[in-house]
């Protein structure tokens, strides 16, 4: 009897699509992020000048966040991602526990652990709020002055979570070499699928 095949050594991950609307985002995130500490920091403020100009620059990244979302749409791979990210099973409630009670050891997840899946929902409803707040202090026509004044007043404190919140983003990702190159090349090692998503890595959750 022949012995069964070699399984590769990489497993696929992310398709070219996925990792552009990921790339794309990112990037715009951080333009949108870098503008608006431009705007309310004052020694960052003084040290770039032209304020009217990075105005502009922090309206157009915010309103241009949706669109690679938008597109990614077309992409069968980047709808199946965003259906297991709404899917909330028995084994995300025990990743949850296991992380808040900080308990060593495996935790099941599929290809999406309990903690991107609740900071990939919290992130889409985020955007949401700062682009219906953002467009009301952009075109001042829209509402009265009390309203423009409570989206302002929004906008302002959900950008320094959201700011706070990426920067715990970019932390987790720096601390695991693996999960980067599995965002930057498409695939990650074996080993580390079944360490990390063994759900995933023996079926399709």
């Amino acid at each position: 009897m022949p012995p069964p095949p070699e399984r590769p050594a990489r497993v696929r991950r992310f398709t070219a699509g996925q990792r552009w609307v990921h790339r794309t985002t990112a990037w715009l995130a951080l333009v949108c992020v870098a503008s608006a500490a431009c705007l309310y920091l004052p020694p960052l403020a003084e040290l770039v000048g032209r304020r009217r100009l990075v105005v502009l620059v922090h309206e157009w990244s915010g309103l241009l966040i949706p669109l690679p979302f938008l597109l990614g749409l077309v992409s069968r791979a980047f709808r199946a991602d965003l259906r297991r990210l709404n899917r909330f099973g028995p084994h995300d409630w025990q990743w949850l526990r296991s992380a808040l009670r900080r308990e060593r050891g495996p935790r099941p997840a599929g290809k999406f652990n309990a903690g991107q899946k609740v900071y990939a929902g919290w992130l889409a409803g985020a955007v949401l709020v700062m682009l219906g707040t953002g467009l009301l202090m952009w075109f001042t026509g829209l509402a009265p002055l009390v309203w423009r004044t409570g989206a302002t007043f929004v906008h302002d404190w959900l950008a320094l979570a959201l700011a706070v919140v990426l920067a715990g983003h970019i932390g987790k990702a720096l601390a695991d070499p693996e999960a980067r190159r599995g965002m930057r090349t498409g695939s990650v090692e074996r080993g580390w699928a079944a360490r990390e998503h063994p759900l995933w890595e023996h079926s399709d959750r």
